[in-house]
C-alpha cells in the first residue's frame, strides 16, 4: 500500500493519529488525513501503540515520534511521488 491523503473539513493544529490497522497508521495533521503503510514506514510496525499514538509537529507540521525517534515531513505525506524512499537500518 503507498502513502495517501484526503482533505478535512475542519483543520487541526495538533496532528493526531486516529487509526491503527494491519497495514499502517492514520493520521490527521494539517487539514488533512493520511495513511502511513508499514511497508512504506517500518518503524512503525510493531511498535508499542502509545508510543504510535504520541506524535508531535514542529513549526512547519512535520510530524515527529519521540518514543520512536521518527520523523515525516508533511510534503513527502502530499507528494510521496517526489520522495522515493530509502529504507536504512
Amino acid at each position: 500500500m503507498k502513502a495517501g491523503t484526503s482533505i478535512l473539513l475542519t483543520k487541526s493544529d495538533k496532528p493526531e493519529v486516529t487509526n491503527v490497522s494491519q497495514f499502517g497508521i492514520w493520521v490527521v495533521a494539517g487539514g488533512s488525513e493520511f495513511f502511513i503503510s508499514y511497508s512504506d514506514y517500518p518503524v512503525f510496525e510493531g511498535a508499542p501503540l502509545l508510543s504510535v499514538v504520541k506524535v508531535e509537529s514542529d513549526l512547519e507540521g512535520n510530524l515527529h515520534w519521540p518514543e520512536l525517534d521518527a520523523d515525516i515531513e508533511l510534503e513527502a505525506l502530499k507528494n510521496p511521488e517526489k520522495y522515493p524512499l530509502q529504507y536504512m537500518a
